[in-house]
């Protein structure tokens, strides 16, 4: 619509009211909330006075506008928090206009941890988090910072803590991207533990910290490289494989035939992110021989659903223009 066409609609001024919710924690700090929503609609004025905020602005956009903030309001009485990343996706939500409402959609928690929730915060992450719930082995694929890993995290502690499994198994291939193994110091303890970290971190994120030796201790948490994982059949267990996109099919084969009773599988990657020097991955050969079986997921995760800093969207998107062009040059496409 241009400005022109704007500046013809008829004004409109709506007022919310801030109920049932920490209004100095809505807002955020400096009223960091108004600028969120000013981003998201530049033709609509926002003024917040004690628990009264404002709208003013083309009509259309106004109406837009107020459903929005009523959607992040109901969101953070329901989780205790919103942020940036919720009043995008709740704009998106309500311009597009389908399915349940944004609320329902970001507000139920997987778990608290120290008071703060632990939930999606995409219609996409949704729709993983659900399936996890459905199925018996979901792959979570998508670009660097779409929650694969952290949400897929969750629901095992959630599951743990639920008393549906007996253990979180968190594996990921050892495959360096330009330093090698052997040139570092050390034990194969101490080579491995770079690969390993970013799962401990997690793990740390989602726990009290004072109670994750000891479940590390007595093997209730146990992480390990996928080697590892040979031989064994992991039975009532909550298995996450991370970094999936640098498996050979061999040992993608190898880890998902590890399934025993009362076991659930989540596997992670990016397939635009291989390592493997020379292999194929095994996450894209998987895509194409188990994709419509049963119990099986595939949960296709976008640069929408990336809850970093907003640049990352963009940088991924870019990357992806990049490849694509790429690719059709060596296709001999037009």
């Amino acid at each position: 619509m241009s400005r022109r066409a704007r500046s013809l609609d008829p004004e409109l001024q709506r007022t919310v009211l801030l109920t049932g919710v920490d209004l100095a924690a809505f807002l955020g700090h400096r009223d960091r909330l108004i600028a969120d929503l000013e981003a998201q609609h530049p033709d609509v004025q926002f003024h917040v006075r004690d628990e009264v905020l404002s709208l003013r602005g083309p009509a259309d956009e106004v109406r837009q506008a107020e459903e929005v903030v009523n959607e992040v309001l109901e969101v953070a009485r329901r989780s205790g928090a919103v942020s940036g990343q919720d009043v995008r996706e709740v704009t998106r939500m309500v311009q597009r206009g389908d399915g349940p409402t944004a609320a329902q959609v970001l507000s139920e928690p997987i778990l608290t941890v120290r008071g703060n929730a632990v939930r999606p915060q995409t219609a996409g992450q949704r729709s993983y988090v659900d399936a996890i719930d459905r199925n018996t082995i979901v792959f979570g694929i998508g670009p660097a910072g779409t929650g694969k890993t952290y949400l897929a995290m969750a629901k095992a502690v959630q599951a743990l803590q639920r008393r549906e499994v007996a253990k979180i198994i968190l594996t990921r291939p050892a495959v360096e991207a330009g330093e090698r193994l052997g040139y570092l110091p050390g034990s194969l303890e101490d080579k491995i533990d770079p690969y390993l970290r970013p799962l401990f971190d997690a793990v740390g994120s989602m726990m009290d910290p004072d109670l994750v030796p000891r479940l590390l201790a007595n093997g209730t948490i146990e992480v390990a490289p996928l080697a590892y994982m040979r031989g064994r059949t992991l039975n009532e267990s909550f298995v996450i494989l991370d970094e999936a996109q640098n498996t050979t099919p061999e040992q993608m084969k190898m880890f998902l035939t590890r399934l025993g009773y009362g076991s659930k599988m989540v596997v992670t990657g990016d397939i635009t992110q291989v390592d493997l020097p020379i292999a194929a991955s095994g996450l894209r050969v998987v895509n194409r021989i188990l994709r419509g079986v049963e119990d099986v997921h595939f949960a296709e995760l976008t640069a929408d659903d990336i809850v970093r800093h907003s640049l990352v969207g963009r940088i991924v998107d870019a990357y992806s223009v990049y490849e694509e062009s790429r690719q059709q040059r060596k296709d001999g496409a037009p």
